[in-house]
């Protein structure tokens, strides 16, 4: 299946894996993206590696992923600018502190809001819209902590593992629509979230993970 070279829309502007992949498809034709993020002012680094990679036009949408009420109108600016986006890359999210999360309950949920419930909530908002145009790509990241959830980082780990099941049930159900879903389970990731930490096994870059994606 081609790559369809329609508007990318990058939900988490900063991210360095969403970034990775965007440049890729920059390189692979699409010509206009969409940077979302909270902080729009801070975009010109990303920006400035799409237009390298070719890129002919970048937007850039304020976005708070914490902000569910404000996640319709988000998506209504996207398509007012560039249309309905042929590729969206759900590319937010936290890490947390677990040993903070373990006694602070308000901690706790806070990853799980931002890693789970922001997601399902405007991944059920993107899939309506992208069924009722009958074609787009949605690329969701889990993560390799959510298949197994292990103790070290139980709270990220559960928020994980629940958005991969909720993904996973979604990707069925667009089954036949026109619409697909993407779902990535990356390993550790050396980068700027994972930054101080110790690498694990097997770890990989933002770079490889985009490449695989």
């Amino acid at each position: 299946m081609g790559i369809d070279t329609g508007p990318v829309l990058v939900l988490g502007g900063r991210s360095e894996i969403g970034t990775a992949v965007a440049v890729r498809l920059a390189a692979l034709g699409c010509g206009t993206f969409v940077l979302a993020a909270r902080r729009v002012a801070e975009l010109d680094e990303q920006e400035a590696e799409l237009r390298a990679a070719g890129a002919t036009t970048v937007v850039r949408v304020a976005f708070d992923a914490d902000d569910l009420a404000g996640h319709a109108a988000v998506l209504d600016e996207v398509e007012a600018r560039v249309g309905v986006p042929a590729t969206v890359v759900v590319a937010f999210g936290v890490l947390g502190d677990q040993a903070t999360a373990e006694r602070d309950p308000a901690a706790a949920v806070a990853i799980l809001h931002t890693d789970l419930t922001a997601q399902v909530h405007v991944l059920t908002l993107l899939a309506g819209r992208l069924r009722a145009a009958g074609r787009g790509t949605l690329v969701v990241f889990s993560s390799v902590a959510g298949v197994r959830v292990r103790r070290a980082n139980y709270v990220y780990g559960s928020a994980k593992a629940g958005l991969d099941g909720f993904a996973s049930g979604l990707a069925d159900a667009l089954a036949g629509s026109g619409v697909r879903l993407l779902l990535v389970r990356p390993g550790f990731v050396v980068g700027r979230m994972t930054e101080g930490m110790s690498p694990a096994p097997f770890s990989s870059t933002p770079d490889q993970v985009a490449d695989a994606v």
